[in-house]
């Protein structure tokens, strides 16, 4: 019942956090709203820095550092930037090539061996990732793809990310990884924030801007922290395969978020996800 529970809550709180950013662009920029989130995650983890530093080797400090970056830093900003052009639910389908992204980068850069099976699943996942975009062809201007191209970056992050934390970091705890990982953010973050003006524009009596921002840090808080914290919880209940499963939820909660936006989702967009997730079950067995 618990690992279920756990299941059910990291799906609805990673699926929504594509809506999220939608709602924090209402009144800031791709720049603040990423910004934000990052700022957030990194001040709930940073009572836990001290405690982290300690009990992790030297050796893996600046490791962990460019984990931080490669994993949260970049895709947060991809993400956001993505998101003020496509929807919110495409983001979200596209989001579960990761992956696929994760076994390539891993057999190219780490020597991983694959049967011939997962590279089957890799092909199948990559058809109904192209899909929809084949299907907006000459209905979207050429432009629509450089933002279609940002999320499919951030989700090769993800992938060379997770490939590192595998590889190079397995002497630290996931739970200190991620404290000093999302700690090390909080400057360059606040540092973007004060370039875009966000502290000038300060509102309160603005209630689309304050929705704006609450909508940003609960990313943070919740679509990062506590989502991370309960990702790892549901791994040591029930391992990394049933954990992985989650990566099926994401989008169908992503999509019906759209849905009640007002987001327009094809028929092709849907057959695209449902032949990405069966190149990534078969690529993952």
């Amino acid at each position: 019942m618990i690992k279920w529970t756990l299941f059910v809550l990291l799906c609805l709180t990673w699926g929504s956090s594509f809506i999220l950013m939608k709602a924090g662009l209402t009144a800031l920029n791709a720049y603040q709203v990423a910004s934000l989130r990052i700022l957030s995650a990194g001040l709930v983890m940073l009572p836990l820095l001290s405690k982290a530093l300690r009990e992790t080797p030297k050796k893996l400090i600046w490791p962990i550092v460019l984990s931080g970056f490669v994993g949260t830093f970049f895709p947060a900003y991809l993400f956001c930037l993505a998101e003020t052009v496509i929807a919110s639910s495409l983001a979200g389908i596209l989001n579960s090539t990761t992956p696929l992204f994760t076994i390539i980068i891993g057999a190219i850069f780490f020597k991983q061996k694959n049967e011939w099976g997962k590279w089957i699943g890799v092909i199948i996942g990559f058809i109904g990732m192209v899909l929809p975009m084949i299907t907006q062809m000459g209905s979207v201007e050429i432009g629509f793809y450089t933002y279609y191209l940002m999320v499919l970056i951030a989700t090769i992050l993800y992938g060379l990310n997770a490939n590192v934390v595998h590889q190079y970091l397995k002497e630290a705890t996931a739970t200190n990884v991620a404290t000093i990982a999302f700690s090390s953010l909080i400057i360059p973050t606040i540092f973007i924030l004060l370039g875009t003006g966000f502290f000038s524009q300060i509102d309160l009596s603005n209630t689309v801007w304050v929705k704006a921002t609450g909508a940003s840090m609960l990313l943070g808080i919740a679509g990062t922290c506590i989502a991370s914290v309960m990702f790892y919880m549901l791994m040591k209940k029930a391992g990394p395969v049933f954990a992985s499963m989650v990566t099926y939820g994401i989008p169908f909660v992503a999509i019906l978020w759209g849905l009640q936006a007002g987001e327009t989702v094809s028929l092709f967009q849907v057959i695209g996800l449902l032949i990405i997730l069966i190149g990534v079950r078969l690529a993952n067995k």
